[in-house]
């Protein structure tokens, strides 16, 4: 019996000594994204500036689950707060994980605004940060961005190689953002208001930037991506949707004319924060 437990004494011994042989399983932690605001530091001019994110994950979160990530940006004056009940539908039932970056001086810098923020650079920033939750789906990143923000959105979509789907609300175009270079299609769904006074659907010179029509703005994208330049047209609830189809990597541009509205679309067109979502969700 003693000979017994020595062999099995030796034995044991030999296995922990033996480095070749791991006998313990690591066990990886998820890196779960959740509802917080975090705070990314930028060099604006000499300074050091904090801006914040906001971020509203699902109220009860799925942690084998990949989110898609909206981001949504703001208009000129605004801030990112406006964001979280605009879109809590769909952040607190688990459609998507919201992202609400804030401009500097409450602008998105396209050239002539209050901000000279890089801020292609600061959503470089946070998409990079936001890369190393577990939770988040990479290859669904989407943006909205309304009037000031859909400017730049679309100059997120012609800089960067982010994002599936953007969705550019009560702005279109302007001539200073050269959509030329992007060679990655990336799917839109622009809207505009028939009678917005303040970005006019028909374009021309407004707030310091020389803005395309609407209908040309929707058709220099689908022209960028090998779409058919001859639109399905449809009505929709007493609006015009126009549909670019058989572009490059089945992506879609679509442009909807929504024709009693004005700058603020959503007050005319309650449905317009679901019927992007579905525009994301079908991609």
């Amino acid at each position: 019996m003693k000979k017994m437990n020595i062999f099995i004494l030796i034995a044991i011994s030999l296995l922990s000594c033996n480095k070749g042989i791991d006998i313990t399983e690591e066990v990886e932690t998820p890196n779960i994204l959740t509802t917080k605001t975090i705070t990314i530091d930028q060099r604006i001019g000499s300074q050091i500036v904090g801006r914040s994110v906001i971020i509203r994950a699902p109220i009860v979160s799925n942690a084998e689950k990949k989110y898609p990530l909206v981001f949504a940006f703001h208009g000129r004056g605004g801030n990112n707060t406006s964001w979280v009940n605009t879109l809590r539908q769909f952040t607190d039932s688990g459609a998507f994980i919201g992202i609400y970056p804030q401009g500097h001086l409450n602008s998105w810098n396209l050239g002539p605004e209050p901000s000279t923020a890089d801020d292609v650079a600061f959503v470089n920033t946070i998409v990079e940060t936001l890369s190393a939750y577990t939770n988040v789906d990479a290859e669904k990143i989407f943006a909205i961005g309304s009037s000031n923000g859909a400017g730049m959105v679309n100059t997120l979509a012609a800089k960067t190689q982010h994002f599936k789907a953007i969705a550019p609300v009560a702005s279109q175009l302007i001539a200073s953002i050269d959509i030329s270079s992007q060679n990655k299609p990336v799917s839109i769904f622009q809207v505009n208001g028939a009678q917005d006074d303040v970005i006019p659907i028909d374009g021309g010179e407004r707030l310091g930037h020389s803005f395309f029509s609407a209908y040309e703005s929707a058709r220099k994208w689908a022209a960028q991506f090998g779409c058919d330049l001859s639109p399905t047209e449809t009505t929709i609830a007493g609006n015009t949707s126009y549909v670019f189809s058989g572009c490059t990597d089945q992506a879609v541009v679509q442009y909807l004319r929504v024709e009693n509205a004005g700058h603020g679309i959503s007050r005319t067109y309650p449905q317009l924060w679901q019927h992007i979502w579905a525009f994301f969700s079908s991609l």
